[in-house]
């Protein structure tokens, strides 16, 4: 009975962990040095709003995100508990070859903060954006978009828990996206607010290239804990593995059930989710989960990996 650590992705656009960062010295250590790797104040990392130029958001919101999925890692070591497994969600799979380590802290926030000397897109290009669909169980998604033009699946979040629903996330033109939506019954496509890149579609080729040279710069290690790819139905396991996730996620459809079968044959039998990209209760997860977002959150935690006899490593790897 193994614990997976299940990551989510995305951008973190809201605050989170503010009462984690007030209750957890560890993770206040932690914030201190993501400020001196880069560049910007605990502030800017924990709570203040995002800059408004697209790369520049996108690069402080993903320093968020994976601030607290590492803060919440650190806090559950101190208390005896570390993953069996780890896996996660375009960014999320990222932090959990971290995790894991593939490579260091410093490397991760480096490759990160780099992202934002991608120019942005010219006031002439098209806005893109992304939307979720919500299809029927049974349907296939690509009977509804197959025939839009500028509009990819980027993502499968699976079932939802009461089976009735298959989640996607799509990403294109905001145009196409928009007709689309129009084009469908209500609430089978919605666009997500705030969301202009099209991540996980070949929209974003030219982030793609602008930082391949700084992954090509990493030097990479083989997942010294299992690590589960979100790209592929299958483990990382050697530098090459890691270093391929890295390059493809910009353009390659991300998918959940990929993560969380994948950690079920490895005997996963209790998740601690982070992130608000994979929400409490909506999805079909093949083992329990527990959401972490409050002081309290780490409490449950720490009773269940006792109560469950959950098996876990007794000593987790010394952060890189």
């Amino acid at each position: 009975m193994a614990l997976g650590y299940l990551l989510g992705g995305g951008v973190g656009t809201e605050p989170h962990g503010l009462e984690l960062h007030r209750a957890y010295p560890v993770m206040q250590r932690l914030y201190e040095r993501i400020a001196d790797w880069t560049g910007l104040t605990v502030g800017q990392v924990l709570e203040d709003e995002l800059p408004e130029p697209q790369e520049e958001r996108q690069s402080v919101g993903s320093i968020r995100e994976t601030a607290l999925a590492l803060s919440v890692h650190d806090i559950l070591a101190e208390q005896g508990v570390h993953p069996s497994v780890l896996g996660g969600l375009s960014l999320g799979a990222m932090t959990s070859s971290c995790l894991a380590g593939a490579l260091s802290r410093e490397d991760l926030f480096g490759l990160l903060r780099a992202g934002r000397l991608c120019p942005d897109p010219a006031p002439s290009d098209l806005p893109h954006a992304l939307a979720i669909a919500a299809v029927p169980a049974g349907q296939d998604v690509r009977t509804f978009i197959g025939g839009a033009d500028g509009v990819f699946l980027a993502g499968d979040m699976g079932q939802t828990a009461d089976g009735a629903l298959k989640i996607y996330m799509l990403g294109g033109e905001f145009e196409a996206m928009t007709e689309l939506a129009g084009s469908l019954p209500e609430g089978l496509v919605t666009l997500m607010p705030g969301r202009t890149i099209a991540q996980h579609t070949p929209l974003r080729a030219p982030f793609q290239e602008f930082v391949k040279p700084y992954i090509e710069a990493i030097q990479f290690s083989a997942p010294q804990l299992p690590v589960l790819s979100c790209l592929d139905r299958k483990r990382l396991t050697t530098p090459e593995d890691v270093q391929d996730l890295f390059e493809r996620n910009p353009t390659t459809l991300v998918s959940l059930p990929h993560v969380y079968d994948g950690m079920h044959d490895l005997g996963v039998q209790l998740g601690v989710v982070v992130g608000p990209a994979i929400p409490a209760g909506l999805l079909r997860i093949p083992f329990p989960v527990l959401h972490i977002e409050q002081p309290e959150h780490i409490e449950k935690v720490v009773s269940s990996v006792y109560e469950l006899g959950i098996e876990y490593p007794e000593t987790g790897l010394a952060p890189c």
